[in-house]
């Protein structure tokens, strides 16, 4: 299995409101930055989805180092929640429906295919892929705003 580095990260002009993704994806010193935006959604769906398309943009299985600023995706995913949130059909702990259960299954399903370790970092405090991929989020949020003229 190749070694690949993945950087994601979200954000959200509002939120809910316009959001945008950024991802790196770093292998053998080369990198491939990928982005998109939404018009009506969340920072942890931007979160999410920056962490899908980084892992979907993968063409072969491989052992992932995915880095995230989102404690929402890590812990859900470390922790160990978003398993108990499926066995307790996409119930939480208090019962309340899970959020965002469209994109838990879909990262659920890729995490079948790829070895994939979550790594926190801190956001904005000055990790250059992280930083990088805050641009290209906000690029991308910032793009469809214009677009839509909001």
């Amino acid at each position: 299995m190749r070694n690949v580095n993945i950087y994601t990260d979200g954000a959200c002009s509002g939120n809910p409101g316009v959001g945008g993704w950024g991802t790196i994806l770093e292998y053998r010193g080369k990198e491939k930055e990928l982005s998109g935006a939404e018009k009506e959604t969340t920072n942890n769906r931007m979160e999410l989805t920056a962490v899908i398309e980084g892992l979907k943009a993968l063409k072969e299985p491989c052992k992932v180092k995915l880095y995230t600023d989102s404690q929402y995706v890590v812990n859900a995913i470390n922790l160990g929640w978003v398993y108990g949130w499926k066995c307790n059909g996409w119930r939480k702990a208090d019962k309340k429906p899970a959020l965002n259960v469209d994109l838990w299954e879909v990262l659920l399903d890729l995490l079948e295919t790829h070895e994939v370790q979550f790594i926190w970092v801190k956001g904005h405090d000055g990790h250059p892929q992280n930083e990088r991929c805050d641009q290209l989020a906000v690029g991308a949020w910032t793009k469809l705003k214009e677009d839509l003229s909001l």
